[in-house]
């Protein structure tokens, strides 16, 4: 089965799209009219163009307004078909796809349309060449793909099928289902877009929200279902109209455009295995169980500011890595690894943006099949040399150049850290168990492809999105997670560099971690501890305690207390959730610390222009960056 992507999809020129379209594995492309038309090579020159790429043309489109007109413009309309069927020639493709007329002199009737698709069919076949209908989902007389597959039957051609397009099955709320009536030889071309579930026009929703399967809320692999029951074995392809895409990065789109059919198609076939899908399989989606490690990459008196740091929290030095300049610290499951080395991957970190967060690691259920997935998903492996007394941790880039490293159960791997480091006894701490959550941030226009990386690697689900407010712009968030909770990563937005997020960006070159959650069973007990510890909590302000006590039923001894600590607070049904944070961090992040209830799936976000508003307030008393 091979893949396509309709070169309206992603921004550039004709040729820049081509690039960015072989270099993600794509087979072919939908060559749309307008950027053909843009081109100042001949067709013949564009389609030779299109082979040396190693790509093919599998459809040209679109070819608008053409059933059921009256006279003169039903000739006019066949005369404009023989002139696309001449360019189509010239281009070497057999395809091309006519979409529901929206004309306003068209006169309708399924009969009438069926005539001119039969006539349209015989002057195909002369040519050699074959026309795909599609229904558009505001068409004028069809907008439903069973309304289109009656004309496609009854036009009883050869040269004449289907084609069905997924936002407009759902898009409308059709039952998908009704496909699997159609014969699989009789769908021609399959093209796939998923969208943001948004109450407006269909048109505009169409024109402007498309996105990839997997990014939006329609059921894709439903649709794929049904697809695949009919025995179709033709290609598959995106067609996605996106104002974000059409500014952004060709190839780092069209990557994601092909991740996201090699996931849709995996999750089909485990839907239907007795479908026949004729792509080669990957592993299924990983459990990812929990953070096995933060690493930072940190050096001279950055790096012995960032021990000091971990030491205010409670953390101890539990283990020296056995060839490296890299410690490693501990509290509960929480392993954070300081890592001075002046080669390799840390070293090139730090000497781009400073102290920072240069790796994650992740248990995964089976790391091995985790990299294997993320491979098979267009990921980038990440390897190093290992030397004696080392193991070779699976692993792939992540965010910013980041690395994302797979760990598991397995005999070797779970003991990377007694082989590695000599890690001893847990320390006692200071009551952080674990890592709550793990914020990242990016470009508002990257958060479409980082929250696809996730959630097609792992078996994840997204959370809404929420907009976060800063005093000096608007931060998107969502969050992917696992669905035992042992995993969440909040992805952070940020378009303007005057908020919080946005200034961090910049000021370090893109690192990719801003925060770090911990958790912990009493928050109050820990920030006791940690206070003689010399750790200092962000300071809020005293109105929104004020406004706390207005808001929630809580007794005063608790706001009296949660104001002498700068904890803020957050419910959701009953179940709460506390929140801290440190004032300042190695490299321009900072730590929360959180106490979670049971049931609160949320990480605070009423709390977070309050908190945004104390940091840019410290920040200013102190007369240091924003970050």
């Amino acid at each position: 089965m091979k893949t396509s992507i309709a070169t309206v999809s992603i921004s550039g020129n004709l040729r820049e799209k081509l690039e960015a379209i072989a270099a993600a594995g794509f087979d072919g492309i939908e060559i749309f009219e307008a950027d053909f038309i843009a081109d100042y090579g001949s067709p013949r020159d564009v389609g030779r163009l299109v082979r040396d790429h190693g790509l093919e043309i599998m459809l040209f489109q679109p070819f608008r307004d053409f059933e059921t007109l009256p006279e003169p413009a039903r000739s006019k309309a066949f005369d404009r078909a023989e002139h696309k069927f001449d360019v189509m020639q010239e281009l070497g493709t057999d395809l091309v796809l006519v979409c529901s007329s929206v004309h306003p002199a068209s006169l309708g009737g399924i009969e009438r349309a069926a005539d001119d698709f039969h006539e349209l069919g015989d002057r195909a076949a002369k040519r050699g060449l074959r026309v795909g209908y599609e229904a558009l989902a505001w068409g004028r007389h069809i907008n439903d793909h069973r309304d289109a597959w009656e004309v496609v039957r009854r036009a009883d051609h050869p040269n004449i099928g289907l084609i069905v397009d997924s936002f407009h099955t759902l898009g409308r709320k059709l039952d998908p289902d009704s496909i699997r009536s159609v014969p699989g030889d009789k769908i021609f071309f399959v093209q796939l877009a998923d969208a943001p579930l948004i109450e407006m026009d269909l048109l505009y929703w169409s024109r402007h929200f498309r996105n990839m399967p997997g990014e939006g809320d329609l059921d894709v692999t439903r649709f794929m279902q049904a697809v695949m029951a009919t025995g179709y074995d033709g290609p598959i392809s995106l067609e996605i109209f996106n104002d974000q895409f059409r500014g952004g990065n060709p190839r780092t789109i069209a990557k994601d455009g092909h991740r996201s059919l090699v996931a849709l198609m995996g999750d089909v076939r485990r839907a239907e295995p007795e479908l026949s899908i004729n792509m080669p399989e990957i592993p299924v989606r990983v459990e990812a169980q929990g953070f096995s490690f933060v690493e930072f990459a940190t050096r001279s008196a950055e790096a012995t500011a960032l021990k000091t740091d971990l030491a205010s929290l409670g953390f101890e030095q539990v283990g020296q890595h056995r060839n490296k300049a890299a410690g490693l610290w501990q509290q509960g499951d929480i392993r954070i690894v300081v890592n001075e080395e002046t080669t390799g991957h840390a070293a090139s970190s730090w000497n781009a943006r400073g102290t920072c967060v240069c790796a994650l690691g992740l248990l995964a259920s089976d790391a091995k099949a985790a990299a294997t997935r993320a491979s098979a998903l267009g990921a980038e492996v990440f390897a190093q040399p290992v030397s004696s007394g080392e193991l070779a941790i699976p692993a792939v880039r992540g965010l910013s150049g980041s690395v994302l490293h797979f760990l598991d159960d397995s005999a070797d791997l779970s003991q990377v850290w007694q082989m590695e480091f000599s890690a001893g006894i847990t320390p006692t701490g200071a009551g952080l168990t674990h890592i709550d959550h793990v914020a990242q941030t990016m470009s508002y226009e990257d958060m479409l492809s980082w929250s696809l990386f996730y959630t097609t690697l792992f078996d994840m689900t997204k959370a809404p999105m929420v907009d976060v407010i800063d005093p000096d712009g608007l931060v998107r968030s969502q969050a992917v997670e696992a669905a035992s909770g042992s995993v969440r990563i909040t992805l952070n937005g940020a378009d303007s560099h005057r908020t919080l997020a946005g200034s961090f960006l910049s000021d370090s070159f893109g690192a990719s971690v801003q925060h770090i959650a911990f958790a912990t069973s009493d928050i109050f007990e820990t920030l006791e501890h940690l206070a003689r510890k010399g750790f200092e909590t962000l300071p809020i302000s005293p109105n929104y305690y004020d406004d706390l006590t207005a808001r929630f039923d809580l007794n005063d001894a608790l706001i009296h207390k949660m104001q002498a600590r700068g904890v803020l607070y957050d419910q959701t049904g009953g179940a709460e959730f506390f929140q801290a944070y440190s004032q300042s961090f190695g490299g321009g992040l900072f730590i929360e610390i959180v106490q979670r209830s049971q049931g609160y799936t949320g990480y605070g976000a009423p709390n977070a222009p309050f908190r945004i508003a104390a940091q840019k307030r410290l920040s200013r008393a102190k007369g240091i960056p924003r970050t």
